[in-house]
């Protein structure tokens, strides 16, 4: 099996990297998390620009067809720059409502959400959670359970999250647009989207994060030395790249698993998503532990990073569940 990335796909990864890197996120997910989406809203149609949100949806709809591993590409990026917003639930809306068969919600739909004009939430597929993240911002809520799909009518009140800008509120009431058994199949795919991009997310976020913590042991010095060069540092560091260069290939394969249709997709997938949720969680603890108190100060941007981490770690199925969807017999 392949595991690197073509030119195209790389050149695809640099180009979403330089626009990110030039757009302030940090601003854009302080201002998210007070519930100004403006500055979000500005880099969504960005993302959209540069075919992010095409990459879930079908092309008869102004996609360009569900491609795994350019979403992963993507989304590595995504979590890179802490980029605020219901992105990976966007993609797996995207998914579900190319696969319930209701032409006519895919056409009402799937066309906004690939233009990027169209914030797109869902609840959560993997676990029993009542919250769904940026309910209260989306222009499209769905509900899905027992057989059923519905549009939200209404939200309740932003709940507390670890990371401000995931805004989890519990959505209820609604329009019946699908039920029946093939309900089942479609979400089944959706969360397959949802776990995967989820997991690239996280693996771009704990690359940031190591990267950060890096550049900072070069330049703080105690006993007029840089701490980078303690050789404590040095270990911690290395086992946070070993187990983020564990978690990347994992992170492909599961990708071309389902751009295959194996029948070993859901568990590679969920394979690389307890690996990278780890990863991530181990470079956060990491970083916290390197920078010292001014780690834990809101005012620098690493508390985004910090913070999201713990976040995605659990988002689209914990560790634990991960791993036992991978021992089932």
């Amino acid at each position: 099996m392949r595991f690197l990335l073509d030119d195209g796909q790389r050149e695809f990864a640099r180009s979403l990297h330089g626009m990110l890197a030039a757009a302030d996120t940090p601003d854009a997910a302080r201002a998210w998390a007070r519930g100004d989406q403006g500055p979000g809203r500005a880099l969504w149609a960005r993302l959209a620009d540069s075919g992010v949100f095409a990459l879930a949806t079908p092309e008869e709809y102004d996609g360009l067809g569900l491609l795994p591993v350019e979403l992963t590409v993507a989304f590595t990026e995504l979590g890179r720059h802490a980029v605020p917003g219901p992105l990976v639930e966007t993609v797996a809306a995207a998914a579900l409502l190319d696969r319930l068969g209701d032409r006519t919600a895919a056409a009402t739909w799937l066309p906004g959400i690939a233009s990027g004009k169209t914030v797109a939430t869902l609840n959560p597929l993997t676990d029993d959670s009542p919250y769904t993240l940026d309910a209260d911002t989306a222009d499209l809520v769905l509900i899905v359970a027992s057989g059923t799909v519905r549009i939200a009518g209404s939200t309740g009140p932003v709940q507390p999250s670890a990371d401000p800008a995931r805004r989890l509120s519990r959505p209820a009431g609604g329009t019946l647009i699908a039920d029946g058994p093939h309900v089942s199949r479609a979400s089944a795919c959706a969360a397959a989207v949802a776990t995967l991009t989820t997991a690239a997310q996280a693996l771009g976020l704990g690359r940031a994060l190591l990267e950060k913590t890096v550049a900072y042991v070069r330049q703080r010095h105690q006993f007029g030395r840089p701490i980078g060069s303690f050789q404590a540092l040095k270990h911690r560091l290395a086992d946070v790249l070993i187990a983020l260069e564990f978690a990347e290939p994992l992170v492909h394969a599961a990708a071309l698993s389902l751009a295959s249709a194996s029948p070993r997709a859901d568990r590679d997938i969920a394979a690389a998503k307890a690996a990278s949720g780890e990863a991530v969680y181990f470079a956060a603890r990491t970083a916290l532990q390197c920078h010292g108190a001014v780690g834990y100060t809101e005012e620098l941007d690493l508390s985004l990073w910090i913070r999201k981490a713990r976040s995605l770690r659990a988002a689209w199925g914990t560790p634990a569940a991960c791993r036992a969807r991978v021992l089932a017999p």
